[in-house]
């Protein structure tokens, strides 16, 4: 089976790439995009002009967005000035944009990249290749670690069609590009396997550095926590159970958050909360920020332009399914559901209702949820045929520098 999952690895990424060559080739696209309120002024023909980081030709369709900030981080450090800044206005001090990302990914890539130099490439076409490389490696993992989840769960067959569906979500394109997502679901998942293993310590290393890749890897304490409260019998005698070696376990256990603690009380992370707030709109469970966000988004959606309704729908539409996975998934694997439900809570509240299609892609309960209603034959190959057109279709306009999260 490991070498069936790395061959449906390979043939998905290469595929998928030829795709991004081919359609970006074969068509051209109409700009400006409106899918949001405010992607049409971004997304001008000469919109990326003087963004260095997302004009190398070099892999350039696997760039858009925060890639910039990922390729300018390898490439330059924090506190390169390419990377432009904005004034906090409650301080009146400039925040360069590089700090609004965690540091784990560009750091990881900013080492591969060194050795990559052999190649000949450009410092920005060497860290683009870096970046992913780390990303589909991380995919890699994922695969490795969904699988193994979900086997418990399922036969050998569901299994497979699990790993199957997360690959061909929507918005799975991302595992393969300059984006966090690989590199972070082969981080958590791998986690919530060995969590499941009962391996505590390599679970919480991976467990803490998936809190420096991104703002969600701090919730990998929840699972962590409740995988090792669950490793003793609460109803049978306690005293017999409870030792200094448990004990140690659930200080492992805290690494994620105590990780997360140490970046957010740095510059770096003092730098990533003023941008979340002042810049991006984002902050943690920010309730009544949110439903205002997703209020002004279900109207414009409804009466501003059909791309807006959309964009939107396939945002709803991947929230409610990790959502009702993570419900369903509780009393089968309260580890992974809790860690799932995690990620779905702390996305619909982050403050905006963007980019919803693609957070979701970190909480291995939706996959697992549609892996079993893919036991119905109908189910399975309806599913197949709409999440690759519709995959398709955001890898087109992803390869546009349209918005699609």
């Amino acid at each position: 089976m490991k070498r069936n999952l790395i061959l449906l690895w390979l043939a998905w990424f290469t595929l998928l790439y030829c795709f991004q060559w081919l359609v970006t080739t074969r068509l051209q696209l109409k700009q400006p995009d409106e899918a949001v309120v405010w992607s049409s002024g971004e997304t001008m023909p000469h919109s990326n002009d003087g963004k260095i980081y997302l004009l190398d030709p070099f892999m350039n369709r696997q760039v858009a967005w925060d890639s910039e900030y990922y390729v300018g981080i390898a490439a330059g450090g924090y506190d390169d000035p390419e990377a432009g800044a904005v004034r906090n206005p409650a301080t009146g001090l400039l925040v360069i944009k590089n700090y609004s990302f965690f540091p784990l990914y560009p750091y990881i890539m900013r080492a591969l990249a060194l050795p990559l130099n052999l190649f000949g490439l450009s410092v920005i076409g060497t860290a683009t290749l870096a970046g992913a490389i780390v990303a589909l490696l991380g995919t890699l993992a994922g695969m490795f670690a969904l699988w193994d989840l979900t086997r418990d769960l399922f036969d050998e067959e569901s299994a497979w069609r699990t790993v199957f569906y997360m690959l061909i979500f929507p918005s799975a394109f991302f595992f393969a590009q300059i984006f966090t997502e690989g590199l972070f679901v082969g981080l958590a998942f791998s986690s919530l396997a060995l969590t499941k293993r009962k391996q505590w310590v390599w679970a919480s290393l991976l467990g803490m550095l998936a809190a420096w890749t991104r703002a969600h890897g701090a919730a990998m304490v929840l699972p962590l926590l409740v995988g090792w409260a669950m490793s003793i019998n609460w109803k049978s005698d306690i005293r017999s159970k409870l030792s200094w070696k448990w004990a140690l376990q659930g200080l492992f256990a805290l690494l994620p958050l105590g990780a997360y603690y140490v970046w957010r009380t740095s510059s770096l992370g003092d730098g990533w909360a003023q941008l979340q707030e002042f810049y991006f709109g984002r902050g943690l469970m920010t309730v009544e920020q949110s439903i205002a966000s997703w209020n002004d988004a279900f109207f414009y959606a409804r009466y501003m332009n059909q791309e807006g309704l959309i964009y939107f729908s396939i945002e709803v539409f991947a929230t409610v399914i990790a959502l009702i996975g993570s419900i369903w998934l509780i009393r089968r694997d309260p580890v992974v559901a809790l860690f799932s439900l995690a990620v779905v809570l702390l996305s619909i509240f982050s403050g905006s209702a963007q980019s919803m299609a693609r957070y979701m892609l970190i909480a291995p309960a939706m996959f697992i949820f549609l892996g079993y209603l893919g036991k119905n034959k109908v189910f399975d190959k309806a599913w197949t045929i709409a999440s690759i057109l519709l995959m398709g279709m955001s890898a087109l306009l992803f390869s546009y520098d349209f918005w699609v999260g």
